[in-house]
């Protein structure tokens, strides 16, 4: 049975494909958010979503933190991403060859990665008919990290706040980029409180770095300095603006805020919020900077990340405006600047 790809007529984005196979269970978004800096770049996610809307609304909003995210960081790319509606019919190995052959099909214009439910394997069955899947996700996860330290020492510079050494951080989610970050921390010499829905990797990531395990559902009630998500989006919610010991919050996830309203509740409690588009930027940086930019050594891009953050964060406070609401005016005069249209 042959796949099915629907060109969406929307508003915004470059390009928005649903992507349909009846014989494996694949139901899939697919958005080019924006192509004026370069190809678009962004990971699969696979989960379970209520309907159709909310997974493309999911595809729609990730893509776009994606192409603020390039913008901000220098990179010779745009954003996309996809979602895969996860489903217990779906049949993984046949619906991700299907997917990678349509990657395959758009000729470069997307390159993708792993994202939230998407696992090595599915990625490697994608690499097996399509040349623009990046399927080593360890380095990538370890570069997130990286650029989490520089946004939160940015972002304490930017206060003059001491960080880092001594202090406590809550970590929301240890898979491959919450693994990373919390090692990154307590290597710091950060204490770090983490937790993760699956027990045993939180017991893994534990034991690993000697940090302390809490019931997810208890994380954000941490006595802590440092809140940092690293798992899905929408996790900071305004009572957090009440937290009493937190000063900090900076994810290594995408879009965290519940809703934009938060960051400025966060903003008037007295929190310094780190739009999450410059500090979970070490992955693409890495994958971007070295298959379309050609860097030998993405490093210096990644540490870059710190003085973005402290400008980012240093302009909000003089200006009153939300540390997003600079950033975005930041990343939107690059891509205004590029010379093309959408």
């Amino acid at each position: 049975m042959s796949i099915q790809i629907h060109d969406l007529a929307t508003e915004g984005a470059h390009r928005v494909l649903k992507i349909h196979h009846e014989g494996s269970g694949l139901l899939a978004f697919l958005v080019l958010d924006d192509l004026r800096l370069g190809p678009a770049a962004g990971g699969v996610r696979t989960r379970t979503y209520p309907d159709e809307r909310a997974a493309l609304a999911d595809a729609r909003s990730l893509a776009s933190a994606m192409t603020l995210k390039c913008a901000i960081s220098g990179l010779n790319a745009g954003g996309g991403k996809t979602v895969v509606m996860a489903h217990p019919q779906l049949q993984r190995h046949e619906a991700f060859r299907r997917l990678g052959e349509v990657i395959e099909s758009l000729g470069g214009s997307y390159r993708t990665a792993g994202d939230v439910g998407t696992t090595r394997q599915d990625l490697e069955t994608m690499g097996e008919v399509c040349s623009w899947v990046h399927s080593d996700e360890s380095d990538l996860a370890r570069s997130v990290a990286r650029g989490v330290l520089a946004a939160l020492r940015g972002a304490a510079d930017a206060v003059q706040a001491p960080l880092l050494a001594q202090e406590r951080a809550a970590v929301q989610g240890v898979g491959s980029v919450g693994a990373e970050v919390v090692r990154s921390l307590a290597a710091a010499g950060v204490r770090v409180t983490l937790s993760d829905l699956d027990a045993e990797r939180a017991r893994r990531a534990a034991e690993a770095t000697g940090a302390t395990v809490c019931p997810p559902e208890s994380i954000w009630r941490q006595e802590t300095e440092l809140l940092i998500p690293c798992a899905l989006g929408g996790v900071i919610r305004p009572e957090h603006a009440s937290h009493p010991t937190a000063r900090l919050v900076c994810g290594g996830a995408n879009n965290v805020l519940s809703s934009p309203e938060v960051e400025r509740t966060l903003t008037n409690a007295g929190l310094v919020f780190v739009p999450d588009f410059i500090s979970s930027a070490g992955g693409v940086i890495d994958g971007i900077g070295e298959t379309v930019m050609g860097l030998d050594d993405r490093g210096p891009l990644i540490d870059a990340l710190q003085e973005t953050a402290y400008r980012v964060v240093a302009e909000a406070r003089r200006s009153g405006a939300t540390a997003s609401e600079v950033a975005r005016s930041e990343a939107r005069r690059r891509l205004a600047g590029s010379g093309s249209g959408r």
